[in-house]
């Protein structure tokens, strides 16, 4: 939702956020499979009746229970632009969720619409996160060694990610988000299964094995999870064997091979393998203008 100084609110659709792994989430879309228009408008007029109520000027997020009568609850309002507002972005004209807030902070009212907000086609983002899914999904910290970002088109890539960095243990595991849209959620999610092999993270384990594998679940592809779905049902396959670890290691050969030709990063001293002992013992390191690129901080 955004509310504007002069009374003006408006909703911009729903977002599924029901796969989630100890109440955080892992895969958004808009819109939600579980909601029809109907459902839609009410959940739009909720919210903005709520917005109107509290005088509300910013952006946020007013998020809701849906059962499977399509009765929904209210749980809180968070008040700010949230992870995935990119999918919501994709599915109204790829509209800038954040220029519209600044513009609200900077006293101007909400633009006028063309038309009703309807979303069209539909978008997914994947949170990829510095995590070990074979692992029970344990923090993966350490240099990257080398990015390649996915290209094609209705592809978004949002990171920080470079080669050379150094993830730190002091903050969030996410590294990015990978974010589709498709005129369909079945092209959607062909195109994300494409988008997901495409992006490299050499170094650091990440959570792609875990996307790719939930986006070939039969309950997933279905549309037939909830909150709770994804602990109680989902099983994450073992690591690879046989002649697909073999096309596995062929890659990842590969992929070492390019950035021995091809990286400009530094190689690592003994220097560096110190502060990255350190930071991973929360010590500080107070020397080197870079250490932020390698997760430490100066006294």
């Amino acid at each position: 939702i955004f509310g504007d100084n002069y009374g003006n609110v408006r909703a911009y659709g729903e977002r599924e956020c029901s796969i989630q792994r100890r109440n955080q989430k892992l895969v958004e879309e808009a819109p939600s499979v579980a909601v029809t228009p109907e459902i839609r408008k009410r959940l739009c007029d909720a919210a903005v009746a709520a917005a109107r109520t509290c005088g509300y000027r910013n952006a946020g997020t007013v998020e809701f229970l849906l059962d499977a009568n399509g009765n929904f609850y209210f749980l809180e309002v968070n008040a700010r632009l949230q992870v995935e507002h990119p999918v919501t972005e994709l599915v109204n004209g790829n509209i800038d969720l954040v220029a519209l807030q600044i513009g609200i902070a900077d006293g101007r009212p909400l633009p006028p619409l063309d038309g009703p907000l309807e979303p069209h086609g539909w978008a997914i983002e994947c949170r990829i996160n510095g995590e070990d899914p074979f692992a029970n999904f344990a923090p993966a910290v350490g240099l990257v060694d080398f990015v390649r970002f996915p290209e094609g088109e209705h592809v978004r890539f949002d990171t920080m990610l470079f080669a050379g960095l150094d993830i730190p243990v002091f903050y969030d595991s996410l590294l990015g988000k990978l974010i589709v849209w498709g005129e369909t959620r079945d092209e959607a999610i062909a195109r994300m299964r494409v988008a997901l092999r495409g992006l490299i993270v050499a170094g650091p384990q990440t959570n792609i094995p875990f996307h790719l594998a939930l986006f070939e679940d039969p309950d997933f592809q279905r549309g037939a999870f909830d909150t709770g779905w994804l602990e109680r049902s989902f099983t994450m396959p073992g690591l690879l064997d046989g002649p697909a670890a073999a096309v596995a290691l062929a890659a990842a050969g590969a992929v070492a091979h390019g950035v021995s030709q091809t990286s400009t990063v530094r190689p690592r001293t003994r220097w560096v393998a110190s502060a990255r002992g350190l930071t991973r013992r929360g010590l500080v390191n107070e020397e080197g203008a870079s250490g932020w690129r390698r997760g430490t901080t100066s006294r």
